[in-house]
Protein backbone atom coordinates (compact mmCIF):
# COMPACT_ATOMS: atom_id res chain seq x y z
CA UNK A 1 0.00 0.00 0.00
CA UNK A 2 2.53 1.67 0.84
CA UNK A 3 4.82 1.81 -2.70
CA UNK A 4 2.17 2.18 -4.69
CA UNK A 5 1.08 5.74 -2.72
CA UNK A 6 4.69 6.84 -3.49
CA UNK A 7 4.57 5.62 -6.94
CA UNK A 8 1.53 7.33 -7.61
CA UNK A 9 3.04 10.53 -5.66
CA UNK A 10 6.05 10.45 -7.98
CA UNK A 11 3.72 10.18 -11.41
CA UNK A 12 2.00 13.34 -10.00
CA UNK A 13 4.92 14.95 -9.36
CA UNK A 14 6.54 13.90 -12.66
CA UNK A 15 3.58 15.36 -14.72
CA UNK A 16 3.60 18.68 -13.12
CA UNK A 17 7.69 18.60 -14.09
CA UNK A 18 6.43 17.52 -17.67
CA UNK A 19 3.69 20.50 -17.90
CA UNK A 20 6.31 23.46 -16.69
CA UNK A 21 8.80 21.83 -18.93
CA UNK A 22 6.60 21.71 -21.75
CA UNK A 23 5.70 24.72 -22.09
CA UNK A 24 9.60 26.30 -21.79
CA UNK A 25 10.73 23.78 -24.03
CA UNK A 26 8.20 25.12 -26.63
CA UNK A 27 8.78 28.58 -26.43
CA UNK A 28 12.92 27.48 -26.82
CA UNK A 29 12.40 25.54 -29.86
CA UNK A 30 10.42 27.86 -31.65
CA UNK A 31 13.15 30.56 -31.16
CA UNK A 32 15.86 28.30 -32.17
CA UNK A 33 14.00 26.75 -35.30
CA UNK A 34 13.47 30.56 -36.32
CA UNK A 35 17.01 31.68 -35.79
CA UNK A 36 17.72 28.44 -38.01
CA UNK A 37 15.30 29.36 -40.06
CA UNK A 38 16.14 32.73 -40.81
CA UNK A 39 19.57 33.02 -42.41
CA UNK A 40 18.22 30.52 -44.84
CA UNK A 41 14.69 31.34 -45.77
CA UNK A 42 14.14 34.59 -44.39
CA UNK A 43 13.88 37.58 -46.55
CA UNK A 44 15.01 40.77 -45.06
CA UNK A 45 12.84 44.10 -45.03
CA UNK A 46 15.05 45.84 -47.70
CA UNK A 47 14.47 42.66 -50.02
CA UNK A 48 10.92 42.76 -49.21
CA UNK A 49 10.63 46.03 -49.57
CA UNK A 50 12.50 45.72 -52.90
CA UNK A 51 10.14 42.82 -54.17
CA UNK A 52 6.83 44.32 -52.62
CA UNK A 53 7.42 47.34 -54.40
CA UNK A 54 8.92 47.27 -58.49
CA UNK A 55 8.07 51.03 -58.99
CA UNK A 56 10.22 52.17 -55.94
CA UNK A 57 13.10 50.26 -56.84
CA UNK A 58 13.11 51.41 -60.59
CA UNK A 59 13.26 54.97 -59.03
CA UNK A 60 16.03 54.34 -57.19
CA UNK A 61 17.75 53.18 -59.92
CA UNK A 62 16.84 55.72 -62.26
CA UNK A 63 17.83 58.64 -59.83
CA UNK A 64 21.43 57.08 -59.02
CA UNK A 65 21.30 56.98 -63.00
CA UNK A 66 20.77 60.55 -63.16
CA UNK A 67 23.22 61.66 -60.47
CA UNK A 68 26.40 59.75 -62.09
CA UNK A 69 25.59 61.40 -65.21
CA UNK A 70 25.87 64.99 -62.87
CA UNK A 71 28.71 64.12 -61.22
CA UNK A 72 30.20 63.35 -64.41
CA UNK A 73 29.44 66.16 -66.12
CA UNK A 74 30.74 68.03 -63.13
CA UNK A 75 34.33 66.37 -63.50
CA UNK A 76 34.25 67.73 -67.32
CA UNK A 77 33.55 70.61 -66.64
CA UNK A 78 35.90 71.32 -63.70
CA UNK A 79 38.39 70.04 -66.39
CA UNK A 80 37.46 72.16 -69.14
CA UNK A 81 38.05 75.38 -66.55
CA UNK A 82 41.32 74.09 -65.35
CA UNK A 83 42.87 73.57 -69.00
CA UNK A 84 41.31 77.11 -69.68
CA UNK A 85 42.46 78.69 -67.21
CA UNK A 86 46.09 76.62 -67.79
CA UNK A 87 46.15 77.73 -71.13
CA UNK A 88 45.37 81.63 -70.35
CA UNK A 89 47.93 81.87 -67.37
CA UNK A 90 51.00 80.51 -70.06
CA UNK A 91 49.23 83.19 -73.07
CA UNK A 92 49.52 86.04 -70.51
CA UNK A 93 52.66 84.98 -69.01
CA UNK A 94 54.41 85.05 -72.76
CA UNK A 95 52.66 87.95 -73.90
CA UNK A 96 54.20 90.03 -70.82
CA UNK A 97 57.62 88.63 -71.34
CA UNK A 98 57.93 89.59 -75.27
CA UNK A 99 56.14 93.04 -74.85
CA UNK A 100 57.65 94.72 -72.09
CA UNK A 101 56.12 98.04 -70.55
CA UNK A 102 58.22 101.00 -70.87
CA UNK A 103 59.15 102.93 -67.71
CA UNK A 104 59.76 106.77 -68.14
CA UNK A 105 61.49 109.14 -65.74
CA UNK A 106 63.48 112.49 -66.00
CA UNK A 107 66.21 112.87 -64.13
CA UNK A 108 67.82 116.60 -63.23
CA UNK A 109 71.56 117.01 -63.69
CA UNK A 110 73.57 120.27 -63.09
CA UNK A 111 75.89 119.26 -66.19
CA UNK A 112 75.90 116.59 -68.97
CA UNK A 113 79.03 114.96 -70.13
CA UNK A 114 80.39 116.59 -73.44
CA UNK A 115 78.82 115.31 -76.17
CA UNK A 116 80.52 114.34 -79.69
CA UNK A 117 79.72 116.52 -82.13
CA UNK A 118 80.92 114.71 -86.09
CA UNK A 119 80.54 116.97 -88.61
CA UNK A 120 81.07 116.45 -92.34
CA UNK A 121 81.67 119.57 -94.04
CA UNK A 122 82.99 118.11 -97.36
CA UNK A 123 84.61 121.19 -99.33
CA UNK A 124 82.85 123.32 -97.05
CA UNK A 125 85.49 125.09 -94.37
CA UNK A 126 85.03 125.80 -91.04
CA UNK A 127 85.22 129.44 -89.98
CA UNK A 128 84.84 129.85 -86.49
CA UNK A 129 83.63 128.13 -83.25
CA UNK A 130 83.08 129.53 -80.27
CA UNK A 131 81.49 128.80 -76.93
CA UNK A 132 78.62 131.21 -75.73
CA UNK A 133 76.82 131.21 -72.24
CA UNK A 134 73.01 132.73 -71.37
CA UNK A 135 71.44 132.05 -75.21
CA UNK A 136 73.43 135.34 -75.83
CA UNK A 137 75.15 135.24 -79.43
CA UNK A 138 77.14 138.70 -80.01
CA UNK A 139 76.65 140.44 -83.56
CA UNK A 140 78.41 138.71 -86.83
CA UNK A 141 81.67 140.68 -87.22
CA UNK A 142 83.02 139.92 -90.67
CA UNK A 143 81.47 137.05 -91.39
CA UNK A 144 82.72 134.61 -94.24
CA UNK A 145 86.25 135.24 -93.10
CA UNK A 146 87.59 133.26 -90.32
CA UNK A 147 87.77 134.25 -86.69
CA UNK A 148 89.45 132.93 -83.47
CA UNK A 149 87.89 130.50 -82.13
CA UNK A 150 88.30 128.19 -78.69
CA UNK A 151 86.62 124.88 -79.13
CA UNK A 152 88.54 121.66 -79.08
CA UNK A 153 88.18 120.08 -82.21
CA UNK A 154 89.33 116.34 -83.58
CA UNK A 155 89.75 115.49 -87.72
CA UNK A 156 89.08 111.57 -87.79
CA UNK A 157 88.87 109.75 -91.54
CA UNK A 158 87.70 105.93 -91.69
CA UNK A 159 85.98 103.95 -94.47
CA UNK A 160 82.11 104.05 -94.14
CA UNK A 161 80.20 101.18 -92.52
CA UNK A 162 77.64 101.29 -95.52
CA UNK A 163 79.75 102.50 -98.43
CA UNK A 164 82.76 99.60 -99.47
CA UNK A 165 86.12 101.48 -99.46
CA UNK A 166 84.94 105.18 -99.41
CA UNK A 167 86.87 107.66 -97.06
CA UNK A 168 85.21 109.78 -95.00
CA UNK A 169 86.41 113.09 -92.82
CA UNK A 170 84.29 113.47 -89.69
CA UNK A 171 85.32 116.90 -87.82
CA UNK A 172 84.30 116.01 -84.69
CA UNK A 173 83.46 118.89 -82.04
CA UNK A 174 84.02 118.96 -78.08
CA UNK A 175 80.11 119.79 -77.04
CA UNK A 176 78.46 121.96 -74.47
CA UNK A 177 77.91 121.14 -71.45
CA UNK A 178 77.04 123.30 -68.60
CA UNK A 179 73.21 123.33 -69.15
CA UNK A 180 72.53 125.43 -66.38
CA UNK A 181 74.17 128.60 -67.82
CA UNK A 182 73.16 127.41 -71.08
CA UNK A 183 76.07 126.93 -72.63
CA UNK A 184 76.12 126.69 -76.61
CA UNK A 185 78.23 126.24 -79.23
CA UNK A 186 78.43 128.61 -82.67
CA UNK A 187 79.88 127.49 -85.72
CA UNK A 188 80.43 129.15 -88.89
CA UNK A 189 81.60 127.41 -92.43
CA UNK A 190 81.80 128.66 -95.57
CA UNK A 191 81.65 126.54 -98.80
CA UNK A 192 82.47 127.88 -102.43
CA UNK A 193 79.62 127.93 -104.98
CA UNK A 194 79.05 125.20 -106.36
CA UNK A 195 76.84 123.43 -109.68
CA UNK A 196 75.04 121.59 -106.87
CA UNK A 197 71.19 122.88 -106.58
CA UNK A 198 71.16 122.24 -102.85
CA UNK A 199 74.30 122.59 -100.13
CA UNK A 200 73.89 121.12 -97.05
CA UNK A 201 76.26 120.16 -94.14
CA UNK A 202 75.45 116.27 -92.86
CA UNK A 203 75.87 116.19 -88.52
CA UNK A 204 75.96 113.43 -86.23
CA UNK A 205 75.85 112.99 -82.36
CA UNK A 206 77.22 110.76 -79.45
CA UNK A 207 77.47 110.51 -76.16
CA UNK A 208 80.52 111.40 -75.26
CA UNK A 209 83.39 113.05 -76.63
CA UNK A 210 86.05 111.35 -74.24
CA UNK A 211 84.27 108.07 -75.44
CA UNK A 212 86.43 109.43 -78.76
CA UNK A 213 89.87 110.43 -77.61
CA UNK A 214 90.34 107.31 -75.06
CA UNK A 215 89.39 104.86 -77.75
CA UNK A 216 92.33 102.60 -78.60
CA UNK A 217 91.42 103.19 -82.54
CA UNK A 218 89.20 106.65 -83.54
CA UNK A 219 88.69 105.43 -86.99
CA UNK A 220 86.94 102.30 -85.68
CA UNK A 221 84.95 103.90 -83.00
CA UNK A 222 83.71 106.55 -86.00
CA UNK A 223 82.66 103.17 -88.10
CA UNK A 224 80.51 102.04 -85.02
CA UNK A 225 79.14 105.53 -84.25
CA UNK A 226 77.82 106.08 -87.69
CA UNK A 227 76.44 102.76 -87.73
CA UNK A 228 74.24 102.96 -84.69
CA UNK A 229 73.48 107.01 -84.92
CA UNK A 230 71.05 109.02 -86.39
CA UNK A 231 72.15 111.50 -89.47
CA UNK A 232 70.57 115.31 -89.50
CA UNK A 233 71.80 118.05 -91.73
CA UNK A 234 71.84 121.84 -91.67
CA UNK A 235 71.52 124.24 -95.11
CA UNK A 236 73.40 126.70 -96.37
CA UNK A 237 72.18 130.35 -95.83
CA UNK A 238 70.12 129.16 -92.35
CA UNK A 239 70.97 129.84 -88.72
CA UNK A 240 70.08 126.45 -87.71
CA UNK A 241 69.63 126.37 -83.74
CA UNK A 242 69.85 122.96 -82.52
CA UNK A 243 68.44 122.00 -78.86
CA UNK A 244 69.46 118.21 -77.55
CA UNK A 245 68.05 115.95 -75.62
CA UNK A 246 69.21 112.45 -73.67
CA UNK A 247 67.51 109.55 -73.57
CA UNK A 248 69.13 106.20 -71.93
CA UNK A 249 67.52 103.55 -72.98
CA UNK A 250 67.89 100.23 -70.34
CA UNK A 251 67.33 97.12 -71.96
CA UNK A 252 67.19 93.95 -70.86
CA UNK A 253 70.63 93.12 -71.73
CA UNK A 254 72.60 96.35 -72.39
CA UNK A 255 71.94 100.56 -71.96
CA UNK A 256 71.09 102.58 -75.59
CA UNK A 257 72.01 105.99 -75.65
CA UNK A 258 70.30 108.07 -78.41
CA UNK A 259 69.63 111.92 -78.72
CA UNK A 260 66.17 114.09 -79.38
CA UNK A 261 66.82 117.49 -80.65
CA UNK A 262 64.73 120.15 -81.70
CA UNK A 263 65.42 122.80 -84.56
CA UNK A 264 64.61 125.76 -85.70
CA UNK A 265 65.92 127.95 -88.79
CA UNK A 266 66.63 131.69 -88.76
CA UNK A 267 67.20 133.04 -92.51
CA UNK A 268 70.59 134.88 -92.67
CA UNK A 269 70.13 138.37 -94.39
CA UNK A 270 73.40 138.35 -96.23
CA UNK A 271 75.00 142.36 -96.13
CA UNK A 272 78.02 141.38 -98.02
CA UNK A 273 79.33 142.76 -101.29
CA UNK A 274 77.87 141.45 -104.24
CA UNK A 275 81.51 140.25 -105.50
CA UNK A 276 81.82 138.00 -101.89
CA UNK A 277 78.50 136.18 -102.20
CA UNK A 278 80.01 133.73 -103.99
CA UNK A 279 81.15 131.70 -101.20
CA UNK A 280 77.60 129.96 -99.35
CA UNK A 281 78.00 129.90 -95.44
CA UNK A 282 76.63 128.08 -92.84
CA UNK A 283 75.78 128.77 -89.51
CA UNK A 284 74.75 125.89 -86.58
CA UNK A 285 74.13 126.48 -82.64
CA UNK A 286 74.23 123.65 -80.82
CA UNK A 287 72.53 123.86 -76.93
CA UNK A 288 71.43 121.57 -74.13
CA UNK A 289 67.00 121.83 -74.40
CA UNK A 290 66.88 121.26 -70.58
CA UNK A 291 68.38 120.06 -67.99
CA UNK A 292 66.47 117.02 -67.69
CA UNK A 293 67.85 113.29 -68.65
CA UNK A 294 64.67 111.31 -69.69
CA UNK A 295 65.33 107.64 -68.65
CA UNK A 296 63.55 104.64 -70.21
CA UNK A 297 63.23 101.67 -68.77
CA UNK A 298 61.86 98.35 -70.18
CA UNK A 299 60.11 96.31 -67.13
CA UNK A 300 58.54 92.97 -67.80
CA UNK A 301 55.36 93.03 -65.78
CA UNK A 302 55.13 88.50 -66.07
CA UNK A 303 56.06 87.72 -62.76
CA UNK A 304 56.98 84.18 -62.53
CA UNK A 305 56.43 83.40 -59.25
CA UNK A 306 52.62 84.87 -59.42
CA UNK A 307 52.01 82.49 -62.86
CA UNK A 308 54.01 79.43 -60.68
CA UNK A 309 51.31 80.24 -58.19
CA UNK A 310 48.06 80.38 -60.89
CA UNK A 311 49.21 76.83 -62.22
CA UNK A 312 49.81 75.55 -59.18
CA UNK A 313 46.02 75.90 -58.10
CA UNK A 314 45.04 74.96 -61.58
CA UNK A 315 46.58 71.08 -61.23
CA UNK A 316 45.50 71.09 -57.94
CA UNK A 317 42.06 71.96 -59.49
CA UNK A 318 42.59 69.14 -61.97
CA UNK A 319 44.16 66.61 -59.28
CA UNK A 320 40.88 67.14 -57.31
CA UNK A 321 38.90 66.88 -60.34
CA UNK A 322 40.54 63.63 -61.04
CA UNK A 323 40.71 62.45 -57.52
CA UNK A 324 36.50 63.42 -57.97
CA UNK A 325 35.80 61.12 -60.97
CA UNK A 326 38.08 58.64 -59.64
CA UNK A 327 34.90 58.07 -56.38
CA UNK A 328 32.95 58.50 -58.92
CA UNK A 329 33.62 55.43 -60.70
CA UNK A 330 34.19 53.42 -57.46
CA UNK A 331 30.37 53.97 -56.56
CA UNK A 332 29.30 53.51 -59.57
CA UNK A 333 31.35 50.03 -59.77
CA UNK A 334 30.23 49.70 -56.06
CA UNK A 335 26.67 50.01 -57.05
CA UNK A 336 26.61 47.86 -59.86
CA UNK A 337 28.00 44.96 -58.10
CA UNK A 338 25.65 45.66 -55.34
CA UNK A 339 22.52 45.84 -58.24
CA UNK A 340 23.94 42.58 -59.67
CA UNK A 341 24.29 40.55 -55.98
CA UNK A 342 20.67 41.58 -55.36
CA UNK A 343 19.65 40.40 -58.33
CA UNK A 344 21.10 36.59 -57.79
CA UNK A 345 19.72 36.26 -54.44
CA UNK A 346 16.44 37.00 -56.13
CA UNK A 347 16.84 34.51 -58.46
CA UNK A 348 18.32 32.10 -55.82
CA UNK A 349 15.60 30.00 -54.36
CA UNK A 350 15.01 29.84 -50.55
CA UNK A 351 16.89 26.66 -49.32
CA UNK A 352 15.28 25.08 -46.30
CA UNK A 353 17.18 22.86 -43.76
Amino acid sequence: MLRKENSRSYQELNDDNDEDGGDARSEGYFDDVAEQVEPYGSISEEDDLRGSSPSMRFSKACLKNVFTVVLIFIYLLLTAVAVFLAYQTISEFLEKLNHPVMSVTYKEVDSFSPPGIALYPGKAKLLSCKHHYHDYIPPLVDPGKPQKGDCKTREVTYIGPFTNETKKTALVVRGPSDVRNKELIFMQFSHNETEEDFSAITYMLFAKFSDLTGSANESEFMRDCERNYSMWTFSGGFRTWVKMSLVRTSGKKDEAVEFRQESAVVKFNDKRPESERTNQLFFAVFEWRDPYMQEIRLIVTANPWSSVAILCGVFMALFKAANFAKLTIQWIIRMRKRHLRNKAREMNPITDN
